[in-house]
């Protein structure tokens, strides 16, 4: 007999004809066991999937399941889809997670969960409310899939069942789907059973998932006419006859489900089975489901229709005592309603904590329910609306029932339907808010809270759907008497949404209108930072000198007391770096922006400044400040559940700045791991951007550039470019790959592209974008002068800005072109100014051309130590191709390369750390060679390694030695 999960029933009758599914699901079971040592052994598959039609016998598969785990002793999870719990967002996750932590109390949960808790507790229900993070989605699927795997790994064997996975939420659902394929790595089991044709487009990834497992996935098959008969004879006893019993097969057409509950109606009229007795079989059948099932219903007392009506409403499980309530019977018409449906074989046990009852089949509870007449439907609906809000019961659940019912103007709906969006936000169910923020607007709301709901659902569809949210925040904008908080809140979402839809000149359009109108002058601020900020990204903005002018002016009148003002000030250091200021001046406009904090979460200003500001201090010779904010931004993102396009560019710059100096195995692996992120994580198309030009780049330095150019050609680097400003440049990264691969032809109308577009704008600093130097580069063949004029210019602008480190590239750079002699000096020059810098990479590769030109000019004794330097830079760096490089000119000056002098360490050796002490507190360098018994040479190359591992230069020693840690230590 067929009967649903958890069901009590008396007896157990055998699964007809389904030994083929039944095998299956012993050999999978048998194979689920725990090496020694931990480690799963080979298996078939650790997925089976049972689909079919309604009726077919699928819970009664999954019940055999459950039993034969039990037995076993394995671990059980479970959770089932129910056609009225589809737009709980979470629902059936819950089911699978709660009763394994249920028992624990809060600050227990916490410890087991970790950092995962915040992501995770509003999803899986363990807290109501309050949880001030809104988590992206694929964070809260990460944080699930951690929880999961914990909870089977401590549990382990463990079966996970999924029943009516077709009905299951379409949160949990896409979690399903995409937590399965871990399932071969764990000692888990997952059986699941839905109907093919039923499954939502986000179980479109599961069906996929199970069609690859082949003799894993059944599709049941309706009973033989055997099969019924046997139902039949062993209800009614042999004797019934071989006519009827054909005939219940036909009526039933096989549904395994149909013939049990005809069998047993036909043993409670005491039919015995005979030709005389077919008439009120048929009769008999029609009341097993659809209409004659009402029509049964029907025939009961009012008061039992009402019960199992209110209880259609609730859904499966369901508790009693609300039931009753909603109906509104005592005790004694409901003890009797109960018994009357169980009789009726309507309803039966069901699991939980509360006695919870639910129907004895899916099909039951849908017949139920589509009979239910429309008025009183709703009437059921707001009752236990109401109820569930009057009892404290989550909102989400009172909101599912408002979905249900017409709109009518009631604030108390639209603040249940706010709320419970507000949860599904904390859950990171964008849809589900999105779905409910929609009938509140439909409702509608008290018209001075229109704006508001306006806005609370542009924010849900911002990464669905932008263009609706553009229609949204114009819609909020044109309602009267907007408070001044919420007015400046809309406008930003508003020129993120327009940025985010490629309308960038549009959003920076909008926000200096909104700066002109506004009267409070915090929130004029705000807009005129939203507008730099806009006209920065944009790569057609034909205003950037008249911009950065009235932005030098607003700042020089701001002392930095309130956010907007340093927001103002950290935009002004952006601009002053790329105009290439003075770095001090973009240095201490970076700091005053800083000084009093800047978070990266917050979700009315962005974190595109704070981002822009770490960055100062990489372009600055200060790395390691840099690496520190982005730390502090990122475990900022990550603690808030913002683990999508925020954490790939954060992850994808932090690799930036580790490649500026010059860590390039590790610049790749953070860069890789942005590019993962990005490429799964839809709508951060920038953050892609960054990473590809960082990891091409990254690769070059390496010497991989066939594998440079997979990646250009596979990610379309070249024919692409992106309408907003990208760094490192896309035309200039991708011209440096050309001049690698010796296409230097190629490259130069690119570069003398950038560099018109960037003269435009007035953005000179070659530390942001070295174009000329690539430049400079690729002309150096064929327009030796021109190449020159390019490089000196490039010099100068360096000069200007004053980091040692594109100083010392650029003399780099001047040096190559001009060749000779005459290139010696600028060599020299070059690595003076790099081992002054944190710039690991570009040292190495100005030694190794140093000591190349040395050897080509018959000085072998001084090229030896350059060259010997620089491989030993080269091969910490890891630019394999550049300590080959090396390699070959101490070859071919008939010298052997030496073992490695110093193995490669952030820490500051004892002699290190006390010459930087000594130079941070300002003594000179032959007191420090005095007081360490060393050259003054040598002082000068202990300092060299001392800003690489810090990541700093002489002006941030003191500062970086604070925070390092000393030998030893």
């Amino acid at each position: 007999m067929e009967q649903d999960l958890g069901q009590p029933l008396p007896e157990t009758r055998p699964l007809l004809e389904r030994a083929r599914e039944l095998r299956a699901l012993d050999t999978a079971l048998a194979e689920l066991r725990y090496a020694v040592d931990g480690v799963p052994r080979p298996r078939t598959s650790g997925l089976l999937a049972f689909t079919g039609s309604a009726g077919l016998g699928k819970t009664a598969l999954v019940t055999q399941a459950r039993a034969r785990a039990v037995a076993r002793g394995f671990t059980v999870f479970s959770g089932r889809g129910g056609e009225k719990d589809q737009k709980l967002a979470f629902h059936v996750a819950r089911q699978l997670v709660q009763p394994s932590l249920a028992a624990l109390d809060t600050e227990t949960l916490r410890q087991a969960l970790g950092s995962w808790y915040d992501i995770v507790s509003a999803a899986l229900g363990l807290e109501a409310g309050g949880a001030a993070r809104l988590p992206d989605p694929g964070c809260v699927r990460e944080g699930l899939d951690w929880v999961m795997t914990r909870l089977v790994v401590r549990r382990a064997p463990a079966v996970l069942l999924l029943d009516d996975l077709h009905w299951a939420d379409a949160e949990s659902l896409g979690w399903l789907a995409s937590f399965a394929p871990r399932v071969d790595d764990l000692p888990l089991l997952i059986v699941a059973a839905y109907r093919p044709d039923e499954l939502p487009p986000e179980g479109a990834a599961f069906r996929t998932l199970t069609g690859r497992h082949g003799r894993r996935s059944f599709t049941l098959e309706r009973l033989s006419a055997d099969g019924v008969t046997r139902i039949v004879r062993d209800e009614l006893g042999q004797e019934a006859e071989d006519r009827f019993c054909k005939e219940c097969w036909s009526v039933t057409g096989g549904s395994p489900f149909e013939a049990v509950e005809l069998a047993i109606r036909l043993g409670e009229r005491k039919l015995r089975g005979t030709e005389r007795d077919l008439s009120a079989m048929r009769e008999i059948a029609a009341t097993v489901k659809g209409p004659g099932l009402h029509e049964r219903l029907q025939r009961l007392d009012t008061r039992t229709v009402r019960f199992a009506q209110t209880a259609a409403v609730l859904g499966s499980p369901f508790c009693p005592r609300r039931a009753a309530a909603i109906a509104v019977l005592g005790e004694e018409d409901t003890a009797e309603a109960i018994a009357d449906l169980r009789a009726a074989r309507i309803l039966a046990d069901g699991e939980g904590p509360q006695g919870e009852l639910e129907f004895v089949h899916p099909l039951v509870a849908t017949s139920v329910y589509r009979h239910i007449r429309s008025g009183f439907r709703v009437l059921l609906h707001n009752l236990a609306a109401e109820s569930l809000r009057t009892a404290g019961e989550n909102p989400t659940a009172a909101a599912r029932h408002l979905l249900e019912v017409p709109c009518e103007g009631r604030p108390e709906a639209v603040a249940c339907l706010r709320e419970a969006a507000r949860e599904s936000l904390r859950a990171g169910a964008t849809e589900a808010a999105r779905r409910l923020l929609t009938r509140a607007l439909q409702e509608p709301p008290l018209p001075e809270d229109r704006a508001s709901v306006l806005y609370e659902l542009a924010c849900c569809t911002f990464l669905i759907e932008p263009t609706a949210t553009v229609r949204h925040l114009r819609e909020a904008l044109a309602e009267p008497g907007i408070d001044p908080d919420l007015h400046a809140s809309i406008v930003y979402t508003l020129t993120q949404a327009l940025a985010h839809t490629d309308q960038l000149a549009e959003a920076a359009t909008v926000a200096a209108e909104e700066a002109r109108k506004a009267a409070h002058p915090r929130v004029r601020l705000r807009m005129q930072a939203d507008h730099f900020v806009w006209s920065m990204v944009r790569t057609d903005d034909v205003d950037s000198p008249a911009h950065s002018r009235a932005l030098t002016r607003l700042a020089a009148q701001l002392p930095g007391r309130s956010l907007e003002e340093r927001c103002i000030l950290g935009l002004r250091a952006w601009d002053a770096m790329k105009r290439g200021e003075p770095r001090e001046t973009s240095l201490a406009f970076a700091e005053k922006a800083l000084d009093g904090g800047m978070s990266w979460t917050d979700e009315n200003r962005g974190f595109e400044v704070p981002v822009s500001v770490a960055l100062v201090f990489m372009y600055g010779d200060r790395p390691r400040r840099a690496e520190e904010l982005f730390s502090k931004g990122i475990a900022e993102c990550v603690s808030k559940g913002w683990r999508g396009s925020h954490l790939a560019l954060g992850q994808t710059l932090a690799g930036y700045i580790r490649y500026r100096r010059g860590c390039l195995a590790e610049a790749e692996n953070l860069v890789r791991e942005g590019l993962r992120i990005a490429e799964k994580v839809e709508g951060a198309v920038p953050a892609r951007w960054f990473a590809l030009g960082v990891l091409i780049q990254t690769l070059l330095a390496r010497g991989r550039v066939t594998e440079a150019r997979r990646l250009a050609d596979g990610s379309r680097y070249a024919t692409e470019v992106p309408n907003a400003v990208i760094y490192p440049d896309p035309r200039t990264v991708y011209a440096e790959l050309l001049i690698a691969e010796g296409r230097q032809a190629e490259a130069v109308p690119l570069l003398t592209g950038v560099g018109a577009w960037l003269d435009r704008r007035a953005w000179r600093n070659p530390a942001w974008c070295p174009w000329q130097l690539d430049l400079a580069s690729a002309l150096a063949a064929t327009a030796p002068d021109e190449a020159v004029r390019h490089a000196e210019e490039a010099v100068r602008r360096a000069r200007d800005f004053g980091a040692a480190s594109i100083v010392g590239q650029a003399l780099h750079t001047l040096a190559d072109v001009t060749g000779g002699p005459a290139a010696l000096a600028l060599y020299d020059e070059a690595v003076d100014h790099l081992e002054r810098s944190p710039a690991g990479y570009e040292l190495a590769r100005a030694l190794v051309g140093h000591g190349a030109a040395l050897s080509r000019n018959g000085r072998v004794q001084t090229a030896a130590d350059r060259l010997y330097r620089g491989l030993e830079g080269a091969v910490h760096c890891g630019a394999e191709a550049l300590a080959a490089r090396a390699r070959a000119e101490l070859s071919a000056a008939g010298m052997r390369p030496l073992p490695l002098r110093y193995a490669q360490s952030d820490l500051l050796t004892a002699h290190e750390r006390r010459a930087a002490e000594m130079t941070a507190r300002g003594h000179p360098a032959p007191a420090v060679a005095k007081e360490l018994r060393i050259t003054e040479e040598g002082v000068r190359r202990q300092l060299s390694s001392v800003y690489r591992k810090l990541g700093t230069d002489a002006a941030g020693l003191a500062d970086a030695l604070r925070t390092s840690p000393r030998p030893g230590r």
